[in-house]
């Protein structure tokens, strides 16, 4: 997938593009999450949860994305490595709540 932006004019322009960014953000975030939980259910183990092999796997793909569409790697890299942690604590907090 090849990014172009929309050319803007305005403040108003780029602001608008930026919401409406976010908002898909938002709802691909909770996609992910819901995957996440499902995860904490179909996981056996807790030991399980936290994988740093599909960690380092997940941050390798979006390296490798990055060089596609132009994007900072290592900004990349820094975001995931901070979004997939509080993802894991979701992650942990759910596997426990279904085994309580």
């Amino acid at each position: 997938m090849t990014v172009k932006a929309n050319h803007c004019e305005t403040m108003s322009d780029v602001r608008a593009n930026v919401d409406r960014i976010d908002r898909l953000l938002v709802a691909l975030m909770a996609e992910r999450l819901n995957y996440i939980e499902q995860a904490a259910r179909i996981k056996q183990s807790r030991d399980a949860v936290r994988d740093e092999d599909r960690i380092e796997d997940v941050i390798a793909k979006v390296k490798a994305q990055c060089r596609v569409d132009g994007f900072d790697e290592d900004m990349a890299e820094r975001m995931w490595r901070a979004m997939m942690e509080d993802f894991i604590a979701h992650e942990f907090v759910k596997w426990d709540g279904l085994r309580s």
